[in-house]
């Protein structure tokens, strides 16, 4: 039995226009981001093409001259043209039309689909190092609005219910950790993404480019990526970059929907600044903290972003849809990332507490129950499951009388004893003000981590000092890929012959 026979090569007929309307013009609307790195990547490569004396010195200064004219093109005036296919047949098409053959040496011992790797890297990497600052200005705004509530009283809660007393300041500081934590996150899947796929050929190299360092130096990286199949297929580095952008714009997200609860009526714990609030179109009271609504929205559209990517990167290896939508989905949440981490940023900076009104939400709860219950084992020696159900028998006949808890007296928790154990424990003799004053409380945390002033002065310089490593981290990173680009596009122009060699 015979069977027809396959066909092969490349195809002869145009796309379909459904094709055309869904694929190429989807990956068409990704040149925003890959633009400036297939310029790079271009030069890149007809540099080292011209240093191993595969292309001829006219052709590559001829290929030099028209990639230094598009590298001065904005994106939107580039001919990008989904009718052509994707991105880089569109430049194959333009530069073709202006050099002809000329523009076939840029395919030497390079698949299209390496150029794009390498724009990707270079867009995602300045976007990580843009991100990674922007978190440090949320450090530090949240870092200072801690340091202007040190003292400021507040029941800090959970599940939304009062937990015990605290400050502001402690609590707000919360923030900045994870924050800073994810920054470096940040700093290391840019050391991840800072390793170049130059020179992997399609899966296992090229007999064109055997040493593949000279245009990863040429571009800023920091190295190769070792395996060939590896550095044109992988996909890890770009999960972890959007699961760590999701992770921060989550910490973002708690902290947005307590505000949206403090703003409330019911609350009026805080006031956000005008500039960050929008009005309603039909009643006129109302003052929405429509800024804290997109960082929420924000924050779920990065899990689902995240969660889709993982959705098409678990097909079969070494198949387009593994990366065909990276170019778009990474570069589009790292932008979102960044806007929103601003928009917190610009929030945190301009909010307004209302200092007396956090104070007095301890007056009229029971945030001391838990100290209540310590002093109890310390001056009775009692167990402290014996002395939580005193203190909670206490509190819940307090709380029927209407009697708040900083005016509980130990005549009410001997009473309370009786009912428990048959006797009193000799608390009506006793001073309960360490355990009944928010503030002496409070100034009991002195620990690390605690509640205290002194320790939560200690945690600020600690987090300042860590958002002046970060700072300095990017702007070392920032640097060299600065030079490595300054460089690069230099030694192109002498190589074009538009620069006197010095």
């Amino acid at each position: 039995m015979t069977h027809p026979m396959r066909r092969s090569g490349p195809p002869q007929a145009g796309p379909a226009q459904e094709l055309i309307d869904s694929g190429f013009a989807l990956e068409n609307a990704d040149a925003l981001f890959l633009h400036e790195g297939l310029n790079l990547a271009d030069i890149a490569h007809v540099l080292d093409l011209l240093r191993r004396e595969i292309v001829p010195a006219a052709a590559a200064r001829d290929l030099l001259r028209l990639l230094l004219e598009v590298q001065q093109m904005a994106v939107e005036d580039f001919p990008y043209n989904p009718e052509f296919g994707e991105p880089y047949n569109s430049r194959e098409r333009f530069f073709v039309e202006r050099l002809g053959k000329v523009a076939g040496w840029l395919h030497a011992g390079r698949p299209r689909r390496e150029a794009a790797r390498i724009a990707l890297r270079i867009h995602v990497r300045d976007q990580l190092l843009e991100l990674v600052y922007d978190v440090v200005k949320f450090a530090r705004d949240t870092t200072a609005l801690a340091g202007r509530h040190l003292d400021t009283l507040m029941p800090d809660q959970t599940y939304l219910q009062q937990a015990q007393p605290s400050t502001f300041g402690h609590y707000v500081l919360s923030f900045v950790y994870p924050a800073v934590r994810d920054a470096y996150r940040l700093l290391d899947e840019f050391d991840d993404i800072n390793r170049s796929p130059a020179g992997a050929g399609c899966v296992n190299g090229t007999r064109l480019l055997d040493d593949r360092t000279f245009v990863a130096a040429e571009l800023g990286f920091d190295d190769v990526i070792e395996h060939t199949r590896d550095a044109m297929w992988q996909i890890d580095g770009l999960i972890h970059v959007l699961a760590s952008a999701a992770s921060l714009l989550s910490t973002q997200s708690k902290l947005a929907e307590d505000l949206e609860i403090w703003s409330s009526s019911e609350f009026d714990f805080v006031d956000l600044a005008d500039a960050f609030t929008r009005s309603s179109i039909l009643m006129p009271q109302k003052r929405n903290p429509y800024s804290l609504s997109i960082v929420r929205g924000a924050s779920g559209v990065l899990i689902g972003r995240l969660t889709g990517f993982l959705a098409v990167a678990k097909s079969p290896s070494a198949r387009s849809d593994n990366l065909i939508f990276a170019y778009g989905e990474v570069p589009r949440a790292l932008d979102l990332a960044i806007r929103v981490t601003r928009l917190m940023t610009g929030v945190v900076g301009t909010l307004e507490v209302n200092v007396e009104q956090m104070a007095g939400g301890l007056d009229a709860g029971y945030t001391q129950a838990t100290d209540l219950s310590e002093f109890i084992v310390q001056a009775c020696g009692i167990d402290y499951r014996s002395a939580y159900e005193v203190v909670g028998r206490t509190v819940r006949e307090a709380s029927k009388q209407g009697i708040p808890g900083r005016r509980i007296t130990g005549a009410m928790l001997d009473e309370a004893a009786i009912v428990e154990t048959g006797q009193p424990w000799g608390l009506a003799a006793l001073d309960l003000t360490a355990a009944l004053d928010p503030r002496v409380i409070i100034e009991s945390r002195k620990g690390t981590g605690g509640a205290a002033p002194k320790a939560v002065e200690s945690m600020i310089r600690q987090c300042e000092h860590e958002a002046d490593g970060l700072e300095a981290a990017v702007e070392r990173r920032r640097q060299a890929l600065d030079h490595a680009e300054r460089q690069l596009i230099e030694r192109a122009k002498l190589t074009a012959g538009h620069l006197e060699e010095h």
